[in-house]
Formats: C-alpha cells, structure tokens, sequence
C-alpha cells in the first residue's frame, strides 16, 4: 500500500484518480471541499492550498496536484489579476506543495510527482494566452526539477486535451458543442476523467521507473496530427 497525496482530489480529473487509487493504497487528500465519499484508506484535509497552511503528513510516496483552470478571453479582455491567478493556481500552488512536503517525500517508496499542463502549451490555439503561460511554467518545473531530483524522485506531468469535467462544462455545454469538440480531434473523441486517471496510474507506478521530466500529451490527436 502507498501513500499518495493528491491535491484537488475533490472532483474531476483529481476525483477520477483518487477513486482508481482508493481501494489499494492509502490517500491523503487536500482541497477545499471533501470528495463525496468516505472510505477507511481517505484521509481528507479541507483546505485552499494558496491561501492557508499545508498539513503535516508523515509518509507520502507520491505527490499529484491537480489544480488548474480554464480562463479563455481574448488578450485585450484578460487583465493582468487573470495571469497572476492563473499562475497562482497551476504553478504557485504546485510548489508551494512541493517545498512542503519534499522532504517526505524523498524518503518514500519510489517516490514520484505528478502535475498537470495541457495541449496548449504546445499547440497555439486562441484565447488560451493566460493559461497556456501559466501551463508553460509548469512544463518548466517538471523538467528543471526532474534534473535537479533525478537520483531521488521522478517528476513528470499529463498534458490533457479538453476533459468532461466541471472545468470545461462551459466548452461543452450542449451537444452540438460537444459534437464540435469531437470533429476537432483526428481520433475523433475527447477525453474523459478516467482516461487520464489511467495514464496518472502509469506514471506513479514502478513500471515508469525509467521515465521522469517528461510531458505526455493526451490529445486523441490534436497536437500530433494534422488531418
């Protein structure tokens, strides 16, 4: 049984993981609401990761911060508050967890850190000028701080494309929407919770053992085809 901490375990992609790991592997979990179950191996801390102090926890294994946002305005509707919140989020957030808990977690069982970046910080895409800055910092930290923990930790990170979660309920808030969405991906799909929850298992397990400061976009073709 591992220990894996996961911040923002509440709900949607954050919320799919921690269900696929709850029944093998004791979980600690921060956010500011609960998730909506109880279970013997969930440990839950009820908390806004920015704003107020991070729990002590003894034994963590593997660290997963799932915070993120959708911001999409044109660059003359977004205000300078839009890029530093967004940066707040996705990257303050992620190290201000890190620093914390770094220490226990360099004396875990082949410990590792996932974060979350997102296809467009690859692919230029419009409106996306806030988030992608920010999503781009974070690629920065996986791969500036798998170097720097490379004989200790891996670090690695999911870039999703457009996931069904609450997150991105506006895009796909109707079925010709959605219908939209799927004509954009060559695969022709988007990406549900569980799919990128199932990458997430991948890479927190020992059969990643060789791979860290690496960005893996799940894209169903976005990024990689032209068609």
């Amino acid at each position: 049984m591992r220990n894996i901490l996961i911040v923002g375990g509440s709900k949607g992609i954050g919320s799919a993981i921690l269900l696929q790991q709850l029944e093998s592997n004791k979980i600690f979990n921060i956010s500011r609401n609960p998730p909506d179950l109880t279970h013997p191996n969930l440990i839950h801390f009820g908390l806004d990761v920015l704003q107020d102090q991070l729990p002590e926890i003894e034994n963590i294994d593997t660290l997963i911060y799932c915070p993120g946002s959708i911001n999409l305005k044109p660059i003359s509707s977004l205000s300078i508050d839009d890029f530093r919140n967004d940066f707040e989020i996705n990257v303050i957030g992620a190290v201000k967890v890190i620093q914390k808990y770094l220490p226990v977690l360099k004396k875990g069982d082949d410990p590792s850190i996932l974060l979350f970046s997102t296809v467009a910080a690859k692919l230029g895409m419009p409106f996306h000028a806030s988030i992608a800055t920010a999503k781009a910092g974070v690629e920065g930290l996986v791969k500036s701080l798998g170097a720097e923990l490379a004989s200790v930790i891996r670090v690695n990170a999911i870039a999703p494309t457009i996931t069904d979660t609450s997150l991105s309920a506006s895009i796909l808030r109707n079925d010709r929407m959605k219908e939209n969405m799927i004509e954009r991906h060559p695969m022709k799909s988007y990406l549900k919770p569980e799919e990128v929850a199932n990458m997430a298992a991948f890479l927190i397990s020992d059969k990643a053992n060789a791979i860290s400061g690496q960005i893996f976009e799940l894209d169903y073709g976005l990024v990689t085809f032209k068609m």
